[in-house]
């Protein structure tokens, strides 16, 4: 009865928690605020100071947080090792310099205006240094600025405050005053464990992993692909919580492992909708955690300490930001992108609680402090966007995504695929391949060619390999492998690419000709035509008259193929048919 009891609760939260988050994201998004926001208000209203509805936000933080993890190891995903090599001197230059001096600016602050220790305003000011990746890397993605030289340096910036857990802990650690922290691991054994777990998880990527991906791959089976991802995800991440780590890190890096590998596009499929709930979920429980008493008792000190907080940060990256080079609009963005307080800053101040450092009342007032600074962020984004915003200039080269993704996508890489993909690579068009044959994807790798496994006439597999930036979409898959309802979504879905599609035979071709914006090409088509004409040279036929038969054959095919289409059916025309061949009907 007990269990059956905590399950009907478990379902109630869920369906109260997913309800208030669904209606207060459609109405932050209608009024142009953002989905975080929204879900911050939803949880404060359902919380325990509120309405009361869900309670226990504490034990649903822990699965809430599974949502950066998913988020980070997408993100992974984005970062070949090659691209994060080159990204090294901002990740180590500009993170660095923003968390050293961020960290410390805000701890004087805290010691000067809040009367703390120098150890206590120390261990509630490091946190506050570091931002929201679970907020910033949305809003980057939503933008499509994530892979532009902007986004980069925000994303450097915010991986190095990930990796910045591990030493920020062991400073806390440090300065504990408690008893029991004596006993816990020093800080050159913490930073052992994080290069011994880094390099396991790149050797488990490139020996476990991979083998274990192909494998599922020749299955064909989705399922397990899905099943496959998610525990990649959460093995990753217990691996670096049972060294006392950062979870979040360990997917990064098995994230980065699978980056240059055939399966990274289906894997970003599979797991970006479990990132998408179970980040909800983070900003949800985040709500439900905003201590409101505690900004009603002390509501100037919480609003002082968050202006504080925001104005700092944006103070001094702005200055970091120009200091490497860049011009001040983009670096006043940067500085307003990154001036909130970060997720990391809760698990950090529950490490000074614990260390006695500072008493549960102030962990949760500077909890309260980091929600309300991220609670301003959209606001702030959209206040201060006609500052921001570079000027546009007539034919001024605008900051757009590296040449890193694809201006075509090739589905199918067999004998058909490989011309058109081989043409196009030819002049120097950036193209994309996927398939789903592993034996064909292993051939095509020994020859140099890239290709990844995933279906591709799949609308989320499509997106995540950058269909919504592609000029040209080709289908160059076997047989009738798609279908006239699937083009459709495709064009709806990416109205801006052109999309061709390889079929088989005549029936094939009738079917998607009523499929809008799709150019289709019969593959035995020219093959047949061009034998037809050597076939008729080398019986002495005059070029004029082999031309004139050529252009006969075309005409009539094509008037056939005309009344087909609109008829919808194979057999119309046959009088064409008989004209030019009297023993039937030929499907070709």
């Amino acid at each position: 009865m007990h269990e059956a009891a905590q399950g009907a609760s478990l379902l109630r939260d869920g369906v109260i928690l997913l309800g208030f988050g669904l209606a207060f994201v459609l109405l932050f998004r209608k009024l142009g605020l953002g989905a975080t926001l929204g879900f911050l208000v939803a949880g404060a209203v359902v919380g325990p100071h509120i309405l009361g509805l869900v309670g226990d936000a504490e034990s649903k933080l822990g699965i809430a947080e599974l949502g950066i993890t998913l988020l980070l190891f997408i993100v992974g995903l984005e970062l070949n090792p090659t691209r994060l090599w080159r990204m090294k001197q901002e990740i180590f230059g500009l993170g660095l310099i923003q968390v050293v001096v961020c960290g410390l600016a805000i701890s004087g602050i805290v010691y000067a205006f809040a009367h703390f220790s120098p150890t206590a305003a120390l261990a509630l000011g490091l946190p506050l240094a570091l931002s929201s990746t679970a907020q910033v890397l949305p809003l980057l993605q939503s933008s499509g600025r994530l892979r532009t030289p902007f986004g980069e340096r925000a994303f450097s910036i915010l991986l190095f405050q990930d990796l910045s857990i591990v030493p920020l802990i062991t400073i806390v650690a440090a300065m504990s005053r408690n008893p029991a922290d004596a006993n816990g691991p020093p800080g050159w054994l913490l930073a052992l464990y994080t290069v011994v777990a880094v390099a396991g998880l790149v050797l488990a990527g490139r020996f476990v992993l991979r083998p274990l991906f192909r494998l599922i791959g020749n299955l064909n089976e989705r399922e397990m692909f899905v099943f496959a991802a998610l525990f990649t995800v959460i093995a990753s991440a217990a691996v670096m919580e049972a060294l006392g780590l950062s979870t979040a890190l360990g997917a990064f890096i098995a994230g980065v492992m699978l980056a240059d590998s055939p399966y990274r596009h289906e894997l970003e499929a599979d797991v970006e909708p479990f990132r998408s709930i179970l980040l909800g979920l983070f900003f949800l429980v985040v709500g439900m955690m905003l201590d409101l008493h505690a900004i009603a008792e002390r509501p100037l000190f919480v609003a002082g300490m968050a202006l504080a907080l925001i104005a700092t940060k944006t103070l001094v990256i702005t200055g970091i930001g120009l200091a490497f080079r860049m011009t001040w609009r983009s670096a006043l963005a940067l500085g307003v992108l990154l001036s909130q307080g970060g997720e990391f800053g809760f698990v950090l101040f529950a490490q000074a609680q614990n260390g006695l450092l500072v008493a549960p009342e102030a962990a949760s007032l500077f909890g309260a402090i980091i929600t309300v600074s991220m609670a301003t962020t959209p606001f702030l984004m959209g206040a201060t966007r006609r500052f921001r915003e570079e000027p546009v200039v007539k034919d001024q080269a605008r900051d757009g995504p590296k040449a890193e993704g694809a201006n075509a996508i090739i589905v199918g890489y067999g004998r058909f695929g490989q011309t058109v993909g081989q043409m196009l690579l030819a002049q120097k068009i950036p193209v994309t391949l996927i398939d789903r044959d592993i034996e064909m994807i292993d051939i095509a790798g020994e020859f140099g060619a890239k290709v990844y496994y995933g279906d591709g006439t799949r609308l989320d597999l499509l997106r995540q390999a950058g269909a919504a930036e592609a000029e040209l979409i080709l289908f160059c898959v076997d047989g009738d492998q798609i279908d006239p309802e699937t083009l459709e979504g495709i064009h709806e879905a990416f109205p801006d690419a052109a999309i061709y599609v390889r079929v088989f035979d005549r029936r094939a071709l009738v079917k998607l000709k009523r499929a809008s914006g799709v150019f289709v090409v019969r593959e035995v088509l020219e093959s047949a035509v061009k034998m037809a004409r050597v076939a008729m040279r080398d019986l002495g036929i005059a070029g004029a008259e082999i031309d004139r038969a050529e252009e006969s054959y075309r005409a009539r095919d094509k008037e056939r193929l005309r009344i087909q289409i609109a008829a919808n059916d194979i057999r119309a025309a046959r009088s064409l048919v008989a004209e030019q061949q009297p023993w039937g009907d030929d499907p070709r």
